[in-house]
């Protein structure tokens, strides 16, 4: 349906070579748009380009370590060389440190503030400086799109974890910040929204819901206790909205967070 297309859009994807990225990436990339991947790590930003053109998609690779402002702002450069205009920019880029969460045996002391630094840079400076260097490109286009990646930590944070969810509730706040600001400064034809997945099983988590065996652990037991759908997520179930917001179909959606869930955010336990 034409309302949903993606087909010919530029989409730059930041954080796209983990479990979920890959798929997002490959999805948007079947469904005819441009994707211009942007990571640290040459070998799988460049294998991830392959793996969309032998699929028959487009897809072209420039490095860039998101958290370092020097190495976006180069990046830009090549981007703008490159192309005439950006449509969509998606902020995968994220994640967690072992020194950052507070395992059962530990407390508040045993927290590492090098790693809490670390984690808020990797999820804030890694979506705000994308958003601030790549922005630009879309103001050339009078029209843009922004789609951050939240976490449902945000919103209802949770023991352990508290470098991840501090970052993640940051993300929120900046989404709709933004979302207001470029209304204001630019004009009706920007928007900014946010995905915030519930519990997928990825390289970052899987250590904490699951025992080397594949069976959950008690945390993981505790979470789908608290899904009323019952399972974790699929890579797949993120696509809907990841194409939603990335078409036409959603151009008055601007300045929410989207769960993507099972329901978790709505159940409260009992």
């Amino acid at each position: 349906m034409k309302l949903f297309s993606v087909k010919n859009k530029k989409i730059i994807i930041t954080g796209a070579t983990g479990v979920l990225g890959k798929s997002m990436a490959q999805h948007l990339a079947n469904e005819g748009a441009h994707i211009i991947i942007v990571g640290r790590t040459a070998s799988k930003i460049e294998q991830l380009v392959e793996e969309i053109r032998s699929s028959g998609g487009k897809a072209d690779a420039f490095l860039a370590d998101v958290t370092s402002e020097i190495h976006v702002v180069q990046a830009a450069g090549h981007i703008q060389k490159r192309y005439t205009k950006i449509d969509v920019l998606v902020n995968l880029a994220g994640g967690n440190l072992p020194e950052a969460v507070v395992r059962p045996d530990q407390t508040l002391a045993d927290l590492s503030a090098d790693a809490m630094k670390k984690v808020l840079d990797l999820n804030y400076q890694g979506t705000f400086l994308p958003i601030k260097h790549f922005f630009p490109f879309m103001l050339a286009n009078g029209s843009g799109n922004i789609i951050n990646i939240s976490s449902m930590a945000a919103s209802r944070p949770m023991t352990r974890v508290a470098g991840y969810a501090s970052a993640k509730a940051a993300i929120d706040n900046l989404t709709k910040w933004l979302a207001v600001e470029i209304n204001h400064k630019h004009g009706p034809d920007y928007r900014v929204n946010a995905i915030a997945p519930g519990f997928f099983l990825t390289d970052q988590n899987r250590n904490l819901l699951t025992e080397k065996d594949g069976q959950l652990t008690q945390r993981g037991h505790q979470i789908i206790q608290h899904t009323p759908m019952g399972r974790f997520g699929d890579p797949d179930d993120l696509l809907g909205t990841l194409q939603w917001l990335c078409s036409d179909a959603s151009k008055f959606v601007n300045g929410t967070i989207i769960p993507v869930d099972g329901g978790f955010s709505a159940y409260s336990g009992v």
